[in-house]
């Protein structure tokens, strides 16, 4: 049961507030103490009264039992403690079986009087060894070096909650590993007891005299719980049985835990259980001088603390069983739990779940093989002794001389014989060698119960060192089967008592982090804990190491078929950790641990076979170009094309100047849009609205990175093109007939200038004669001027159309001869490539 710490403090600042007063003036604080459990202060007019009075949660945790009368206290441990008769009554075919049990794991040395003295009193270790090697291999699967528990974060993932994992998964490992120095040892002794008898108890809470949280394993035997009960939480009873020295019984009473009562002297005496238990295991117990309690939880309807509805609250009732007194009554539910739910401390780890609330350990499931196994072991070792050391019948009359100390090898004593010979006075009883048909009995018998248990070994033979991975798998799957199952059980029960130990640490972890040494440095936060689930390191889905490696075996085989889509170093990562390699991070570096490099030490990493990674804000253009050129270098390519690693370096450079073309696009793709993409990881996601708003943008962007790369290129060609020498000498040809062409244009320019000249000075001197001839020339001059005009007009429309036959015929010679000149350029092209 938790303990709430509480410190009431008196205001702050009231000392402050009288010193701050001038010095002329006398202070008003006036305390006054007529009760030394009440304080009156008072202030100017102002009066603070401190009286005594309980907090909320020391009220709801007080023992219940102090205020009950003693009348009703009796009846109600007479009640209980006949529930807890029943109880005890109703698991008794289980708990025979499981005393029995006991004898067949050899820890006794049984010296036998029957059928001889000295009889084979061996015990076949078939149900020890399958309980050793279940307790190796769990142990290992769920507590290795490092720490049992790691963390998964609720919700959606963010930095912060990245962090605060980490710091969690640390601290509960630190504190299940150096801090609860018995947490291990623990662990390792309810492994055993889940083995044996198939279940196992942890009882989770706060343990004020260490000052921490607890976690300790309680046995089956000390569990008591209706055999029809399907779980502790839904059970109406669940009695744990404590023993408890007259010195810690009476340090709990003076710390207020259980009423101070005198208690007489404990009831010496074992019940026929724990007698049967410490003899089946070798100990010699007739009393114990501890107290035994009952801890009951139970629902109850106590008087005076009735439920308006009169439903039966969860309480926790400690009882002594020799004198039937009640020591303590305490709630058990939380105190802002309005449907009052019954708080869980015990863990059940189950191994075989059976008809009622016990499960069936290996005691239940093995235990006859055991005993057969045993039995005939016995019998092969009792038959080879009466065969080496027969024994027989012999005349009354016949003597040995001597003693009748078994005879030495090469020995003869004298006999003395009354008559005939001495194979007339001796018959030996007709004693067999141990039978092979009995030995291969109990071989079938042994295995049979090996399979069952599942602790045989994968025989080799049935390996085959070609046989695929997924045939070994399926193998291991169908050997571990059971096993399997058994962790799964396993993994769940340590996740629910890993949840119990977090609430507790979370609960009396520091506000803020804490750099004190006093404090031990612990770096977690109680705000770390909100978010945050813990789960055994176990992998439910595989029961030992063999099997994990297999999986990923297969894994890695997929990889090879498709690389592109697994990330092969968080895959050899996860390898590693199976097989419990320490440092994995500086053996396989990751993509967090890569630093920026200038592209030249990128190129030397890459020819060295070491990883290296673009970064967004890097010159991707030049990293791009440095790469291109140190693989289009023919010296490197000759030096490096002899290493066996060739391709690989290859693929692992163009892998990597992928990365540089991917960041470049982006970018371009930046500049494009005039602001920067959204930032996201791979497991987060953007709104839909925003995303389709971002694709259409993009889309406009990406057309006009597309053209301007198009233009770019075009342009590129054009340039590489011009640098043709040939195509320089044909380009000066045509601008030099391009020069003959405008000569060309020019001169008839002149030629048409100089004919329009001509008609212009005709027409003048025409028009001078018409001045001169006046009216004498009458009609005459006008036909004559008409007919002039006539023929004015026909010599312009001859001279323009001359002008532009020639201007034509210039243009069909020009655009013939770059007709030619392309044609040449074209043919010669495809000779140069």
């Amino acid at each position: 049961m938790a303990i709430d710490k509480a410190l009431n403090q008196a205001p702050l600042g009231l000392g402050v507030a009288g010193a701050m007063q001038p010095e002329t003036m006398e202070p008003d604080l006036e305390i006054e103490i007529e009760d030394p459990e009440s304080v009156t202060i008072g202030m100017g007019g102002l009066e603070i009264e401190i009286e005594p009075g309980e907090d909320e949660d020391d009220e709801f945790n007080e023992n219940l039992a102090e205020k009950i009368s003693e009348d009703a206290l009796e009846s109600l441990a007479s009640e209980l403690t006949a529930d807890y008769e029943d109880d005890i009554a109703s698991r008794k075919d289980w708990m025979q079986t499981y005393v029995d049990g006991l004898e067949l794991l050899g820890m006794k040395l049984e010296e036998r009087s029957e059928p001889w003295e000295g009889a084979c009193g061996v015990y076949h270790p078939l149900l020890a060894e399958a309980l050793v090697k279940f307790q190796s291999e769990t142990i290992m699967a769920t507590f290795p070096a490092a720490g049992p528990v790691k963390t998964q974060i609720i919700g959606k993932e963010t930095p912060e909650k990245k962090k605060s994992a980490e710091r969690v998964q640390h601290d509960m490992n630190y504190q299940l590993t150096e801090v609860m120095t018995e947490y291990r040892g623990e662990h390792e002794r309810m492994l055993w007891g889940l083995g044996l008898s198939g279940n196992a108890f942890k009882k989770v809470y706060f343990d004020p005299s260490l000052d921490r949280q607890a976690s300790i394993f309680v046995p089956a035997e000390d569990v008591v719980v209706p055999y029809g009960a399907s779980n502790l939480q839904t059970s109406p009873r669940v009695t744990h049985v404590m023993r408890k020295t007259e010195n810690e019984l009476k340090k709990l009473m003076v710390a207020g835990f259980y009423r101070d009562v005198d208690m007489g002297e404990p009831v010496n005496s074992l019940d026929d259980v724990e007698k049967k238990i410490a003899e089946k295991m070798g100990f010699r117990a007739t009393s114990d001088d501890r107290y035994r309690l009952l801890e009951m939880q139970v629902d109850l309807d106590l008087e005076g603390y009735e439920d308006p509805d009169g439903i039966a609250l969860p309480y926790i009732v400690t009882i002594e069983k020799g004198t039937g007194t009640v020591l303590a009554i305490r709630r058990n539910y939380e105190p802002d739990d309005e449907t009052k739910q019954k708080r869980t401390h015990f863990v059940h780890y189950g191994y075989i779940p059976g008809f009622g609330f016990y499960y069936f350990g290996l005691i239940h499931l093995i235990g006859a093989y055991a005993k057969s196994g045993t039995s005939i072991l016995r019998q092969l070792v009792d038959a080879g002794t009466l065969a080496n050391l027969p024994g027989g019948l012999k005349t009354k009359g016949m003597r040995t001389k001597g003693d009748d100390t078994p005879i030495s090898p090469g020995e003869f004593r004298d006999v003395d014989v009354a008559s005939g010979t001495i194979r007339d006075n001796i018959m030996m009883l007709p004693y067999k060698e141990p039978s092979q048909v009995l030995a291969g009995l109990m071989d079938k018998i042994v295995d049979e119960g090996r399979r069952f248990a599942a602790a045989a070994d994968l025989q080799v033979s049935d390996m085959s060192a070609q046989a695929p991975v997924g045939t070994t798998l399926a193998l291991l799957e169908r050997q571990l089967k059971v096993m399997s199952a058994v962790q799964a059980r396993i993994h769940f029960a340590m996740k629910q008592e890993f949840k119990l130990l977090k609430n507790i640490i979370a609960a009396y972890a520091p506000e803020e982090y804490s750099y004190d040494p006093a404090d031990g440095d612990r770096m977690v936060r109680r705000k770390d804990y909100d978010n945050v689930d813990v789960i055994p390191v176990s992998d439910p889905n595989a029961a030992t190491m063999s099997q994990k490696v297999v999986q990923y075996q297969a894994v890695m085989q997929m990889a090879q078929a498709t690389p592109q889509i697994y990330d092969m170093v968080e895959l050899n990562k996860q390898m590693l950790e199976v097989l419990g390699i320490k440092n994995i991070h500086k053996l396989v570096p990751g993509a967090e641990d890569q630093k920026p490099k200038d592209p030249v030490a990128e190129n030397m990493a890459i020819i060295n076979m070491k990883p290296v990674k673009a970064f967004a804000h890097q010159d991707h253009e030049a990293h791009i170009q440095v790469h291109m050129s140190a693989m289009q270098d023919p010296k490197i390519a000759q030096i490096v094309g002899q290493n066996p690693q060739a391709q690989a370096m290859m693929a692992a450079g163009m892998a990597h100047i992928n990365e540089h073309v991917a960041f470049q696009y982006r970018k371009q793709i930046e500049e494009t849009l005039g602001v920067p993409l959204p930032q996201t990881k791979d497991d987060e996601t953007i709104p839909q609205d925003i995303e389709n708003q971002i694709a259409s943008m993009m889309a406009m962007a990406s057309v006009k990175l597309s053209q301007k790369n198009q233009a770019e290129a075009t342009q590129q060609k054009a340039q590489e093109a011009a640098q043709d020498p040939i195509v320089q000498m044909q380009m000066k040809e045509l601008e030099l007939k391009a020069k003959e062409v405008g000569i060309k244009e020019k001169k008839l320019e002149i030629d048409a200038a100089t004919q329009e000249e001509k008609l212009r000075i005709e027409h003048e001197r025409i028009n001078a004669q018409k001045e001169i001839a006046g009216l004498q020339v009458g009609a005459k001059t006008t036909h004559s001027k008409n007919e002039l005009e006539s023929r004015m007009q026909a010599d312009g429309v001859r001279l323009g159309m001359q002008a532009t036959k020639d201007r034509m015929e210039l243009d069909s010679k020009q655009e013939l001869e770059k007709m030619r000149i392309r044609a040449s350029m074209a043919k010669q092209k495809p000779n140069k490539e």
